[in-house]
């Protein structure tokens, strides 16, 4: 019980002491045998009395009555049981020792998180923010509370997005890290959470050249084909011109992003209690006091509710309320294919469309995006333009075509089962905003705010490694930070310092 756990050592009963006491051995002693000695040569000399109470404190928690049960702490019984069959006695401590620490860890896990613990406010529901959340859950205990408008998980473009992940392909950036640990992060997630759970594989990309139904060209040899799922090399009819192979396997991979944030908020939940998703709209960091004497309290929200926390980030992507944040429109169809496909393709030609396949016989297909503006559109509410779509489905029915305009028998000939359009966000220099704001910041107003988006195609790549090192600073700056993985301090953040544009 929790009232247990947490009573102050002079209110504790001889009985309790002495079932912390065992718990504490059981689960540091790294040589039984010699635990096992001791615990024979006391209780050879103990009293009956005394032997009552052994049996009475093992009894305390009910999750230690198997234990209790099952072990002879008689001065008589253990002696004589150890002579016997030593070997037997160590084999069944070891077991129990097992089962014991489980059990304690398992009351421990429940207690990570207590109402004075600290708390980080996040503005946005998308993958940067539930990176966040799921970082600082698991790398320092720390809870969160996750605010968006329309209350639902990655209810934008982390969850319209494709899901594409390429390792080296920003290694000319100064993402290039970020990108490298992210690409590694996803691996582990994938690990952790479930591949199938989150439909994450690796797989190969090219750049296929595709001519027009009917314009003149000269086709690859057979050779150059090869590899290149998406045409038949003997189709003397196909219209690709040239191929050229963007990545394998060991480079290359996919997730699905609204199935890897839906399970790592699950996840997040289960490991620190007290996370919880809010709907509304967070409008500023909160205070009390006045201006020369005042301290940060959580996030105020449109609704002038005050939500309190000890920190504040804001992830709400192209919503982020900062004068550089714009947004970049894209519009996707998903379209069933006749088998499970291995490749995600650019395709050059028929409008430079481009595919990525899902094991679950999909592809996610899209292309044509609208130039980058100050978004007006309400989260959930983006506008899905019939017209885009039908560019987006006669692209690629052209590009992946072995026939003529009115006869598609490629890969992407059947009609769409989802379509829909998110915003992609970006800033002014192409770079991701990342890091605290100054005091002199409108929005960081001097107390412990954050900002974390603008990471534009990249945002689910570079999700996992942006919730990792927002976690770390924050938790640093929160004084409860700790080190975890090294690899994790490594990131050089001041890129995306959002100072340089005065924030």
């Amino acid at each position: 019980p929790k009232s247990r756990l947490s009573s102050s050592p002079s209110s504790l009963t001889t009985n309790q002491c002495l079932c912390r006491v065992l718990m504490i051995i059981l689960l540091t002693t790294n040589n039984i045998s010699t635990f096992v000695s001791a615990i024979t040569q006391k209780t050879a000399t103990t009293t009956t009395n005394r032997s009552s109470a052994t049996t009475a404190f093992l009894s305390i928690h009910p999750k230690c009555r198997s234990f209790s049960s099952a072990a002879t702490f008689s001065s008589t019984g253990v002696h004589s049981e150890y002579h016997r069959n030593r070997s037997s006695s160590l084999n069944s401590l070891q077991a129990r020792k097992k089962s014991l620490s489980s059990t304690f860890l398992s009351m421990s896990s429940s207690e990570k998180a207590d109402d004075s613990s600290p708390t980080v406010i996040i503005a946005g529901a998308g993958v940067i923010g539930i990176s966040t959340a799921y970082y600082l859950a698991l790398n320092h205990s720390i809870k969160s509370i996750l605010i968006d408008p329309t209350g639902t998980i990655a209810p934008a473009a982390s969850g319209k997005a494709g899901g594409f992940l390429a390792l080296d392909w920003n290694d000319f950036s100064p993402t290039r890290s970020l990108t490298r640990r992210s690409f590694v992060l996803h691996s582990q997630l994938a690990e952790t959470l479930g591949k199938d759970d989150i439909m994450y594989r690796r797989l190969t990309c090219a750049n296929v050249a595709v001519n027009p139904v009917g314009s003149s060209w000269n086709k690859p040899s057979g050779k150059k084909l090869e590899g290149v799922e998406w045409v038949d090399p003997d189709d003397d009819t196909t219209q690709v011109s040239g191929v050229s192979l963007l990545g394998d396997e060991s480079t290359i991979a996919q997730v699905h992003p609204k199935m890897l944030c839906d399970k790592m908020w699950e996840v997040t939940q289960q490991s620190v209690d007290g996370c919880k998703l809010i709907q509304g709209e967070v409008v500023s960091s909160a205070y009390d006091g006045n201006d020369d004497n005042k301290s940060f309290v959580g996030a105020k929200l449109a609704d002038g509710t005050i939500i309190k926390g000890d920190a504040l980030l804001y992830s709400c992507g192209p919503w982020t309320k900062f004068g550089t944040m714009m947004g970049v429109k894209y519009h996707s169809a998903i379209i069933p294919t006749p088998d499970v496909l291995t490749q995600s393709v650019f395709f050059a030609g028929c409008g430079d469309p481009e595919v990525y396949p899902r094991p679950d016989k999909t592809a996610y297909c899209t292309g044509f995006p609208d130039e980058a503006v100050k978004v007006t559109e309400k989260p959930g509410e983006v506008e899905v333009r019939k017209d885009r779509i039908q560019k987006i489905v006669d692209s690629v029915r052209k590009a992946s075509s072995k026939k003529s305009d009115d006869d598609y028998g490629g890969a992407l000939s059947a009609d769409p089962i989802l379509e829909q359009a998110c915003y992609l966000p970006t800033t002014l220099d192409g770079l991701p905003l990342m890091g605290k704001l100054s005091s002199s910041s409108i929005h960081g107003g001097g107390g412990p705010c954050y900002v974390a988006a603008g990471h534009g195609c990249w945002g689910i790549l570079m999700g996992p490694g942006t919730g990792e090192a927002m976690a770390n600073v924050i938790s640093k700056d929160i004084g409860k930070g700790k080190v975890v993985d090294k690899n994790a301090y490594d990131l050089d953040l001041r890129p995306f310092d959002p100072a340089r544009f005065g924030l």
